[in-house]
Order: C-alpha cells, then structure tokens, then sequence
C-alpha cells in the first residue's frame, strides 16, 4: 500500500491540531514540516516545545520525513544548516531538505564553487540525520542532481545526504518519471508529487487538471516502497484548493479514479 504523507507548506500558518486532524481524516502516515518563523516548527523553539512537538506527531501515528529549510547549501553566505538538523534530530524526522540554488550554475566548471561549498558543507554535517537535497532550482534537473550526487560520493564517501525527488519539476526539465527515477534511485529518499499545466509554465494546478504523468509514475515505482508525499504549494499559489480538498483528490489521482 501507498504511504502518502504531505508537505505543510499545503496549510501555512495552521496549527498542529488542524495539522493532525488533516492527516488522521485523510490516512496520511508522514508529513514534511515547513520550518519558518510563521510556522509551528522553527528553529527558534524551546527544548521543551520539541519535546511537546515530537510527542504528538508520534503520538498520531506519524512520521517526519523531513524538516523542510530554506537553506542553500551553494550560497556564499553563512548557512543555517546545523540549527536545523540539530531541530530535526530532536523531533526524530528523517532528514532537513534543502536547495542546492547555485548561482554558479551557468558555468561549463564541474564541480561549480558553489558545489564545492555544499560538498564542504555535507561533510561538515553531523550523520545523525540525512541532509536531504531537493531536485529544485538550478539542480531541478535529476540528470544535474545525479551528477552532484556522483561527485559527493567520490569526494565525501561517508557523506550522509540523499534526495527528494520533485517529480514535477524534473518532468519539466524533459525527462520522463522513469528516466528521472533511474538517475536518482542510488540516493533516493522519498518522492514529492503535485499536478502541473505545462502549458502554463508548469505551474501547480489541481489535482487532475494538468498534465503531469502521474501513470507513468505509478508505472515506475512499480514494485518500489518509497513514500510520496503531496507538496501542494497553496501559500505561493493561493488560487488552488484547499489542503482538505486535494488530499482526497491525490489519493483518487495516485490510484487512477481521477485522469
């Protein structure tokens, strides 16, 4: 069976309690906590607040497959890394996400400086949790993020980083869910989905009403375990429906009931 977890990013600003009453109602097994300062899981929080926090989301039934940063592992400026996987250690999630977002990108140099800073970056990180690398920005591409990934290994083999495949934006990059999965499996943790219009730029869509090719999705992780996780982008795309709403539609659209 299916684990479908969901990203909070789907109801910013919402409380735990929504949060859990979401997922119990929707038979979601994990979430990804979007970590800022208007959200209930932030660096800033107390030792007795994560304590709280780890509670009740174990209490749930659930897991925590990644505390979602904005950290930019290529930036030239210092980087919150360590604060937030010190927050995801003490919460038991799996993993913190972060970009790559290399400025660098552009250039025919392979490792980029940028690449460089976040190879010295993983190392630096402690190995109690992953760092988890989001296929997004400049290595949205999982042809580009295989190729970091090739070199973390020759460089960092002890390194303890893997992948969040957003399946949405290699597919708008031109590879096909199949081609996308081959490149990533030696790394992969689990698997972000969302329905995009290609004809509008790949922007986020209700569920169904893109064109993104959920069965050729399904097709690939045929026989495969990873989770999926619902990253509806509803506070940067407000005109999509509610969380409450596409979480059934995802599970219609995942089992082919929506097409």
């Amino acid at each position: 069976m299916t684990n479908l977890a969901f990203s909070t990013l789907g109801c910013s600003g919402a409380s735990l309690d929504t949060v859990l009453k979401l997922a119990r109602s929707n038979n979601i097994k994990g979430l990804e906590l979007r970590a800022a300062n208007d959200e209930f899981t932030h660096v800033g929080l107390s030792a007795a607040e994560r304590r709280e926090l780890k509670a009740r989301i174990t209490d749930a039934g659930l897991e925590i497959l990644a505390v979602n940063s904005y950290v930019h592992l290529c930036g030239v400026e210092e980087q919150p890394l360590d604060q937030h996987l010190e927050l995801a250690a003490e919460l038991g999630a799996r993993g913190v996400r972060v970009f790559l977002r290399d400025d660098d990108s552009g250039t025919a140099v392979s490792p980029t400086p940028g690449e460089l800073r976040a190879m010295d970056r993983v190392l630096a990180a402690p190995n109690d949790v992953h760092v988890l690398l989001e296929t997004h920005d400049s290595h949205s591409a999982a042809s580009r993020m295989a190729a970091f990934c090739r070199l973390l290994d020759a460089e960092v083999p002890d390194h303890n980083a893997k992948v969040i495949w957003d399946s949405a934006h290699t597919w708008s990059h031109g590879e096909t869910p199949a081609e996308s999965l081959e490149l990533l499996e030696p790394w992969l943790d689990f698997v972000q989905i969302k329905d995009t219009d290609s004809a509008r730029d790949y922007r986020p869509v209700a569920i169904g009403a893109g064109d993104y090719p959920v069965q050729q999705l399904r097709q690939a992780l045929q026989g495969r375990n990873y989770w999926l996780s619902l990253e509806w982008e509803l506070k940067w795309h407000p005109e999509l429906p509610p969380l409450d709403e596409a979480l059934p539609a995802t599970w219609n659209w995942i089992s082919g009931e929506q097409q």
